[in-house]
């Protein structure tokens, strides 16, 4: 008895080996954007805090304006060559990566564990890059997200209610449905007018960190395909989980994407949604496109009996088998040992 419990701990002791990694540097910077001078805005008298004095606030004079900032983790030594960049989605921040709702472990410490340098921007108006000033910088008001709209939208289930209790989820989603008012909480403002600045950061995190992998999420795909086409040599494989902004071809040259290995991973129900009956047009013409260059991969997860899945795969109960799913096709393509 004694020495099956020592072979038994032993075991354990193994595997949390396997799944160790040295950590060489955590750190963060801002990348893109410029200073724009504001004029003519009215002077203010403002209360800073509570029980500060009246301070004379004069909004005019120089500041920054479309910066993004970046999260990244090294490894000491990583076992993959190139790092993975993890692009989150629109209305979204690069929070969704570190911890699931239900406060699991994310993508960024499983990829960390498969030996990958990891990245985490918050793209541009997102995160910790912050806002402008509108309409003086921005040109458009922001828009936010509600809790009702997250909850269809991303095919956690057709009723929401404010009341948790009257909420119906799909009868198998893997969402954890007692972490959403969590997974609200998380929700950013964003603007429609802002992609050509959030381009330009992004493209400039590319040059920095790349050649590089790109994991990219619903509306993060479109900067990660255009960041693509841009520096094809830099990308040396695309990832798109449920990729809703991936264009048509027919507006972008496609052979110039020819070299790069493209998967694109999709969940469940997305014929129950009306939504993402118009949603998926433009993407599924895209891996199509890729497809004909001998270089797109496409996996359903029901096709592969995962069944359940969101459009926050990320986040979902078996977040970390859909991770694996990409996990095994980078090594597939030897771009981690």
């Amino acid at each position: 008895m004694r020495l099956g419990w020592i072979a038994a701990a032993l075991s354990v002791a193994w595997a949390g080996l396997a799944h160790a990694y040295d950590v060489k540097e955590i750190g963060s910077y801002f990348i893109g954007g410029h200073m724009q001078t504001l004029t003519g805005l009215p002077e203010e008298t403002v209360y800073f805090y509570q029980g500060a004095p009246p301070t004379a606030y004069n909004p005019n004079g120089d500041v920054h304006t479309g910066q993004m900032y970046v999260h990244y983790v090294r490894l000491q030594p990583p076992r993959a060559a190139v790092p993975i960049i993890l692009v989150h989605g629109g209305g979204l921040s690069g929070t969704g990566w570190e911890s699931t709702p239900d406060g699991r472990p994310g993508w960024q410490q499983f990829f960390l564990q498969a030996g990958f340098d990891v990245v985490v921007p918050d793209q541009v108006e997102r995160g910790r890059s912050n806002w402008s000033r509108w309409p003086q910088i921005f040109t458009s008001a922001p828009l936010f997200r509600t809790a009702q709209e997250g909850w269809t939208l991303f095919r956690i289930g057709p009723t929401y209610a404010s009341d948790p209790a009257a909420r119906v989820a799909e009868p198998n989603t893997q969402f954890p449905v007692g972490g959403y008012d969590n997974f609200v909480g998380s929700f950013n403002a964003r603007w429609t007018t802002t992609d050509a600045v959030a381009q330009a950061a992004f493209d400039q995190m590319i040059d920095k960190e790349c050649p590089c992998i790109l994991v990219a999420h619903s509306a993060g795909s479109g900067f990660a395909v255009r960041a693509a086409l841009r520096a094809p040599d830099k990308i040396l494989a695309l990832v798109g989980l449920e990729p809703s902004a991936a264009p048509d071809p027919a507006s972008i040259d496609m052979a110039r994407l020819k070299a790069i290995p493209m998967l694109f991973v999709w969940g469940d129900h997305l014929d129950d949604f009306p939504a993402w009956k118009k949603i998926v047009v433009n993407p599924y013409k895209f891996q199509d496109g890729q497809a004909a260059q001998g270089r797109m991969d496409v996996v359903h997860l029901p096709e592969r009996g995962i069944t359940g899945n969101t459009h926050m795969m990320m986040m979902d109960r078996n977040s970390d088998q859909v991770a694996g799913v990409v996990r095994d096709w980078l090594a597939e393509r030897k771009l981690v040992q």
